[in-house]
């Protein structure tokens, strides 16, 4: 579409908008309605129309809207809820390529792992450390593999995996800063020591014991730390791209909405140490324990940080957006 046409087709709705910036009491709804409406424009003639003043009029009108929407929130009743139904999951739509670039930089650091376990047997004790492997060899050879989930009481063991976890997604996401490398060291290392670990146990026929093991809380836990790493690639993307706004300004509105991902994985975090400090512990409980746990956990990450998120926005959009 020409950009003369694409201004004729939307001249009014844009005056009408502008309009309603105006008055001093505005819906939530319209609020919300309007800049959705604006960022689905914005996003088109950042792609057709760079440099013009179309753009820059866009920019202006939606930094507005942006920054009465947040103003709105001081009053907004309902905010709580309102954050988990609606403004999370629009975030991860939001950035839901960023985070397609995070579970990659995970897969092929366990590919990797895997590998050099396969091609160097002592690679466990440079990844994982001496003491580990020596201890879980000992444990192999007592008949219970995963008794290294044993060796500390629940309560300080929750205590410290749960405030470990949300270091290394903080770390995750604040590492995007540089240009997101330091988000894409963080995550493939930790690839790395997820595919030297499940390769070592695979080289002693116990790769579906430790399995069941590992994933009965690392299913949230290994999927919440690559949505962090999104987050983080996104912090990086903002700089390096920062489309039509100055980089500064592109920091601060990632920055704005990457933050509440990394809240909203405080409590996920919380789960996955509360199984693992008192359920993975449990190996003689019936497989299929462990299976549903897995599978939950699964069908919770999946629903509810992207398959819902294609749901809400293909319902406030009225279309799945392609940007």
């Amino acid at each position: 579409m020409r950009e003369a046409a694409f201004i004729k087709s939307n001249r009014e709705k844009w005056s009408r908008i502008e309009s309603e910036t105006n008055k001093k009491e505005i819906s939530a709804d319209t609020l919300a309605d309007n800049y959705i409406e604006l960022t689905d424009d914005l996003s088109y003639a950042r792609t057709f129309y760079p440099m013009s003043k179309t753009l820059k009029y866009l920019n202006c009108l939606t930094g507005r809207y942006f920054t009465d929407l947040y103003k709105y929130r001081k009053h907004e009743k309902g905010r709580f809820l309102k954050f988990w139904k609606i403004e999370l999951p629009m975030i991860m739509y939001k950035y839901r390529k960023q985070m397609l670039y995070s579970f990659l930089a995970l897969v092929i650091g366990i590919l990797i792992g895997a590998f050099s376990q396969s091609q160097d047997s002592e690679f466990a004790n440079l990844i994982l450390g001496t003491e580990y492997v020596n201890t879980t060899l000992e444990n192999i050879e007592n008949g219970d593999p995963m008794a290294i989930y044993k060796t500390m009481d629940e309560a300080p063991m929750y205590f410290f995996i749960s405030t470990n976890n949300i270091k290394v997604a903080f770390y995750a996401f604040i590492l995007g800063i540089f240009f997101s490398i330091g988000t894409y060291w963080i995550i493939f290392t930790n690839g790395i020591m997820l595919g030297t670990f499940q390769y070592f146990f695979f080289e002693r026929d116990l790769f579906w014991t430790s399995s069941a093991s590992i994933w009965l809380h690392g299913t949230l836990e290994i999927s919440a730390i690559i949505i962090a790493g999104g987050a983080g690639i996104a912090i990086g993307n903002s700089i390096l791209f920062p489309g039509s706004y100055k980089r500064i300004e592109s920091l601060q509105q990632t920055a704005s909405d990457t933050v509440k991902i990394v809240v909203g994985l405080i409590p996920v975090f919380c789960v996955a140490a509360f199984i693992e400090s008192f359920l993975t512990r449990l190996t003689d409980a019936p497989i299929i324990f462990n299976i549903t746990i897995i599978s939950l956990s699964a069908i919770f990450i999946v629903c509810y940080f992207f398959y819902y998120p294609y749901l809400l926005n293909k319902k406030i959009n009225g279309i799945t957006a392609k940007n």
